[in-house]
Formats: structure tokens, sequence, C-alpha cells
């Protein structure tokens, strides 16, 4: 079993940059894939980035790619998004997701091959 707890979302300017923090409880989460999605409101919840157990493969949704930057420190236990260049359009509940893969480099987009999500946390973008 494995919880994952968001953080660091809040308000910035666009343009501005924010980190999201997503720490996860469990001894195995170093072997898991993690992602991060995000809902706006009036719309389905999107991928917006993943990164296998190791840190070795990573994927970007076209929509951050450049400008986000996903990462993790397994001797912590979290997973990080770093968000630069921020746009209006960015404004969402941003939430972590993991799912076990066995130390394989596995990474994953659909929301529907994740087996842990946190609550969420959200990150505005004022114009």
């Amino acid at each position: 079993q494995v919880q994952l707890a968001e953080s660091g979302g809040g308000l910035v300017q666009a343009g501005g940059s924010l980190r999201l923090s997503c720490a996860a409880s469990g001894r195995t989460f170093s072997s898991y894939a993690t992602g991060w999605f995000r809902q706006a409101p009036g719309k389905e919840r999107e991928f917006v980035a993943a990164i296998s157990w190791s840190g070795v493969n990573t994927y970007y949704s076209d929509s951050v790619k450049g400008r986000f930057t996903i990462s993790r420190d397994n001797a912590k236990n979290t997973v990080y998004l770093q968000m630069n260049s921020v746009k209006p359009e960015d404004t969402a509940v941003y939430y972590c997701a993991a799912t076990s893969t066995n130390y394989s480099g596995l990474i994953y987009s659909s929301e529907y091959d994740y087996e842990y999500w946190g609550r969420g946390t959200q990150v505005t973008v004022s114009s």
C-alpha cells in the first residue's frame, strides 16, 4: 500500500515558477513509476508527466514539454514537478499517481494504469 500527498501548490503569476512535491509512504515506493496529472474546472483529468522508478525515463505531454520537469529522490520517497514559464492554462488541481513496475523502466500516460493517487494540490496562474 502506498499513500501519496501533494504539496507546493498556490497562486503564481504567468511566467513564474512553482515546484510541486509528492511525498509517498511505503517501503517499495522506489520501485514505482510515478505520474503527474491535472484537472481544470469543467475539464477531464489529463496527463502531465511521468517518471520511471529509477528516474532514467521521463515522458511529458506536449502542452508542458520544455517548461515542466519531473524528477524524484527515492531516498526521500518524493517526486517533484518543477513548473517554469507557467501559463494561465496551467491552472488546475494537480494530482500525483503511482503504480508498481517491479523495477522495470516502464512509465505510463494513462490514468487507468495507476494504482495509487493523492488528493491533489491547487495551482492557480494569474495573467
